[in-house]
């Protein structure tokens, strides 16, 4: 995985997220379809965690073979929209830990306003993965790192659907050291902060607020 900034072009992530991009894609559909990517996102964002070997009874022999060694894990969803990425995460992921950083964005500013933050209290020893559909802006990521950081995590990744030029540009300059993980990296943003042509917002659509 290359250490800054990974983009998961695998055809059943592309396919399911083309639909996911419709404007006419259900609230229901939309929900299953961004389940089913972040299965297999976290696929990719574990595909380089460090394994040992142990010794196990097959029915017909003793083997040794790999299980994951090293930091636990922790999904750290950035509220509301992150939510949405848990659910599949979990299914592939379901012993770790979850932490949550509630953030919304000034419709002025575009700044992040943070309303709620809650971590494991072993974060330090946990590799930590961030979930949020959209980078876009970069400005919440970029926040919810820092507050993690603050909060003693010291092995950290992000994963995102979809993200801007703009803000992969902004989160890197923030946070070199943390790798980001995409299924697409879009043209740019529109005057309101949107990514263009993106899939509109993640959080309505998966709510259905919009």
């Amino acid at each position: 995985m290359n250490p800054d900034f990974t983009l998961i072009t695998h055809p059943l992530i592309q396919h399911k997220l083309t639909f996911m991009r419709s404007e006419n894609t259900t609230t229901d559909n939309f929900r299953r379809l961004l389940r089913e990517i972040s299965q297999m996102l976290a696929y990719e964002v574990t595909r380089d965690l460090p394994t040992e070997l142990i010794t196990i009874n097959t029915p017909l022999a003793t083997i040794e073979s790999p299980i994951i060694s090293g930091k636990k894990l922790c999904l750290v969803s950035i509220l509301r929209a992150g939510n949405g990425m848990l659910d599949g995460m979990l299914d592939v992921l379901p012993a770790a830990r979850i932490g949550h950083i509630g953030l919304y964005r000034d419709p002025e500013t575009l700044e992040p306003v943070e309303y709620y933050f809650k971590m494991p209290d072993d974060i330090g020893a946990r590799l930590v993965i961030v979930v949020d559909p959209m980078l876009a802006t970069g400005n919440s990521a970029i926040a919810a790192l820092s507050r993690l950081k603050e909060s003693g995590a010291t092995s950290i990744k992000y994963v995102c659907l979809l993200a801007s030029p703009e803000g992969l540009a902004a989160l890197r300059a923030a946070h070199p050291d943390v790798p980001v993980v995409a299924a697409a990296l879009d043209e740019r943003l529109n005057e309101h902060g949107y990514i263009v042509p993106g899939l509109g917002d993640a959080g309505d659509r998966m709510f259905g607020t919009r």
